[in-house]
């Protein structure tokens, strides 16, 4: 240790004179320090362990004496003799199996199982003897190795799909995760890595030692990828050959793809939306479950797809798709740092959130996480459609009222249209619930750009006294153009408009359905359960003009 055992005596009896330890008490000196490591900015990590069962809590108390900083910790009897007895299950199970182990529940076995005992050893050996020294070094070994073996696999992946510099930081990662295996073999279970040089020097007399330390003080390059490889294997860690082809694509979880006309759309557990540029489609629709890697590439090749490699990564980077090493999933960790899963980019900023078609992505090779939940925007999709089909409605009426002289009728038609055209707005930019019609005029704040001329249009039409429909139909094409909405169809003038019309409906309505959300209106969950189709139309489906 860095401190004599007078100075860990000392620093031991002014720490307790400031708290109130419970009788029976056993007391030790952990982490660093204790392990032989430390310097002279390391913490004093004191363990006050109290001879009861119940629990005791975990929240450590500072204090600052002599220039250094004081931490001591209180557990029961019950709580670590529990811990080490969890820890001793694992003894004889498989890597994969222990690699599920927490790493702070192996942090604090480690730490008193090395400790320095500076009180009562008899009741710290009676806990102690919960877990072997040698079982745990054989568990510590299994579950680094396993990390190990997952960032290799991870450093293969990412140089098959093109991204050398990524997979040289992988490829250094399982080398220093397989040291550590190797080290845990030999007695060195300490899990915090920025000691790992350390304890790389106690075990120089074997050769591997040395060869380790070397290449992990270098920066990863994507040269040394091979080199790092080969030096994982000799440390023991198996299973994680540099070879391609056992890199096989596996579903996502709870990912789903829908298309809307021509744009493809992914949902991620029911939450997150993407849309995705046509590049990236293009590269998605080759993806098959099970197929291997190399084969989606070349597909991807063939199509003329250029660093298809990188969107692949992207994909499997946001969790969209998992990739097996021969069945088995490729999840590699990095312990004692930020834990690591599916990615969450920032969303994208383009206005409007979507139109009749979907989503617009920012270019090609886009894979745009969209600014709304998935219900949200689930919910302001069908929104959209009904209020452009308002629309349509509102204005095929208006022209049946006009050529009836109808005034009052034209004019409710008018405000109706008019409605429809500023809930298409909104809708388009994720408003949703809707505010009331009153109210949508006042609410136009609720998109962050308001072209003023569809402000000033919607004024003029609510006040007119005398309906106008060539300043609606000006206003519509406005409202059109700014909420992704000029190629709806003409609803109410032919079979083919109506038809069209039903099928943007109907993909919009599949998933609003599958994201629980309310459907706006009753006949729609019709035109669900007949898979598009109107109910009363006969054998192929289609509406046919009348002879």
């Amino acid at each position: 240790m860095i401190l004599t055992e007078a100075q860990v005596a000392s620093l031991a009896d002014r720490t307790l004179a400031r708290v109130a330890p419970p009788p029976g008490y056993a007391l030790v000196l952990e982490g660093s320090i204790a392990e032989g490591f430390g310097n002279s900015r390391s913490d004093v990590d004191f363990l006050l362990v109290a001879d009861q069962d119940a629990d005791m809590p975990t929240m450590p108390t500072i204090f600052f004496i002599d220039g250094r900083r004081v931490e001591i910790r209180t557990r029961s009897v019950g709580q670590i003799a529990g811990h080490l007895r969890e820890v001793a299950g694992y003894a004889g199970r498989s890597a994969r199996r222990i690699a599920t182990l927490d790493e702070h529940l192996l942090n604090r076995c480690q730490r008193l199982l090395h400790a320095y005992v500076v009180h009562r050893p008899e009741l710290v050996a009676e806990v102690r003897g919960n877990l072997s020294h040698d079982d745990f070094a054989t568990v510590m070994s299994r579950w680094w190795a396993e990390h190990a073996r997952q960032s290799a696999r991870h450093a293969v992946l990412l140089t098959t799909l093109g991204e050398p510099g990524s997979a040289a930081v992988w490829a250094t990662a399982a080398l220093q995760q397989a040291a550590k295996s190797w080290a845990a073999r030999r007695g060195e279970t300490y899990l915090e890595p920025k000691w790992l040089s350390l304890q790389l020097e106690r075990l120089d007399d074997d050769p591997l030692a040395g060869r380790c330390r070397t290449m992990l003080a270098a920066v990863p390059q994507a040269g040394n990828i091979r080199e790092h490889l080969d030096l994982v294997a000799q440390l023991g860690v198996t299973g994680c050959a540099d070879d391609p082809h056992r890199l096989v694509v596996a579903r996502g979880n709870e990912v789903t793809t829908w298309q809307i006309d021509d744009r493809v759309h992914l949902v991620r557990d029911r939450r997150d939306v993407f849309v995705l540029g046509e590049d990236a489609a293009r590269v998605w629709r080759r993806v098959v479950w099970g197929r291997p890697v190399v084969d989606l590439l070349a597909d991807a090749d063939r199509l003329g797809v250029p660093d298809a490699g990188e969107l692949v990564s992207a994909f499997h980077r946001y969790g969209l798709l998992r990739v097996t090493w021969q069945g088995t999933p490729i999840g590699p960790r990095l312990p004692m740092a930020a834990p690591l899963g599916a990615i969450t980019p920032a969303p994208s900023t383009a206005t409007p959130v979507l139109s009749i078609a979907g989503a617009l992505p920012a270019h090609r090779r886009s894979i745009d996480l969209l600014p709304v939940p998935a219900g949200r925007f689930a919910a302001a999709a069908m929104a959209l459609i009904w209020a452009n089909v308002m629309i349509e409605n509102a204005v095929e009426d208006l022209r049946g009222a006009l050529d009836q002289q109808q005034w009052g009728v034209a004019a409710l038609t008018t405000a109706r249209a008019v409605n429809g055209g500023l809930r298409a707005l909104l809708s388009a930019h994720g408003v949703s619930p809707l505010p009331p019609d009153p109210e949508l005029l006042h609410r136009l704040d609720l998109v962050p750009v308001t072209p003023a001329r569809i402000r000033v249009l919607a004024e003029r039409l609510y006040a007119s006294a005398m309906p106008d429909i060539r300043l609606l139909q000006d206003f519509v094409t406005e409202v059109r153009a700014a909420s992704g909405g000029g190629a709806f169809p003409s609803s109410f003038d032919s079979p083919d408009g109506w038809q069209r019309t039903l099928d943007i409906g109907y993909d919009w309505l599949r998933l609003g359905a599958y994201l629980d959300q309310e459907l706006p209106l009753d006949e729609a969950q019709d035109l669900l359960s007949s898979g598009g189709v109107q109910p009363h139309v006969a054998a192929g489906g289609r509406l046919q003009e009348a002879s």
